[in-house]
């Protein structure tokens, strides 16, 4: 195995030494150029440091959107539940785990994701934790997604359960072994990025006995979600 090539002068660090920050570039301009039915788009003029001092400004297009949960729902027996929904910009069926916008005002991340469960899957669950953050395509959108682990789960009573309408309306649960399900990722079968993220950040915590969890009402990293 080659090492990798010295003449880059690409130094070696200790992984504690990564993780992302928020920082303020200078704002030129932001003016709304599109107006949509979940989302904006904001068009922006930043200032970008240079090598000699000067710096430059660059134009982006940025999706403006309110943020997401998913929920990945674990069985007794390692089982994790997908639902089949259809997708129009990708025109496909895609299997995912349970999500949604943050689109309810004042509602906190953890009861949208409770929300979620029980309208898609008609599930409740006793015990809660956060897996992982995450950006969905930070080039450009500012969606931050949030992937909570939902175990000790029970039926939504009969009479309690959400009528679902559009795409909702023909979803498909079904339960599949979370091992089987981390081989379906890695052979490229699942492609949506929640149950792609959720499925391989819960089999590590699991590898890890469930260490590396948080709490399931710790607060969103500064800066990673705007509401």
């Amino acid at each position: 195995m080659s090492a990798f090539p010295e003449e880059l002068g690409v130094p070696l660090v200790a992984a504690a030494e990564v993780a992302d920050a928020p920082v303020q570039r200078p704002l030129r301009s932001s003016e709304v150029v599109f107006t949509g039915h979940v989302w904006d788009v904001v068009r922006e003029v930043v200032e970008l440091p240079g090598d000699d001092g000067a710096g430059s400004t660059v134009t982006r297009d940025v999706q403006r959107h309110p943020g997401a949960v998913t929920v990945l729902a674990l069985d007794g027996d390692d089982n994790v539940l997908l639902i089949k929904q259809y997708r129009h910009p990708v025109r496909r069926e895609l299997w995912e785990l349970p999500a949604g916008l943050l689109d309810v005002a004042g509602e906190p991340p953890l009861r949208a994701a409770q929300r979620e469960l029980a309208e898609e899957a008609d599930l409740v669950a006793a015990d809660w934790a956060v897996v992982v953050d995450w950006f969905n395509s930070p080039g450009g959108s500012s969606e931050a997604n949030r992937i909570y682990l939902a175990r000790g789960l029970s039926a939504v009573p009969l009479e309690q359960r959400h009528t679902r309408e559009d795409e909702e309306r023909d979803l498909v649960p079904v339960r599949v072994p979370l091992a089987e399900a981390v081989r379906a990722v890695l052979e490229g079968r699942l492609r949506n990025p929640g149950t792609v993220i959720g499925v391989l950040a819960v089999h590590a915590a699991q590898a890890a006995g469930f260490a590396t969890l948080h709490p399931a009402d710790e607060p969103w990293p500064e800066g990673l979600l705007r509401r």
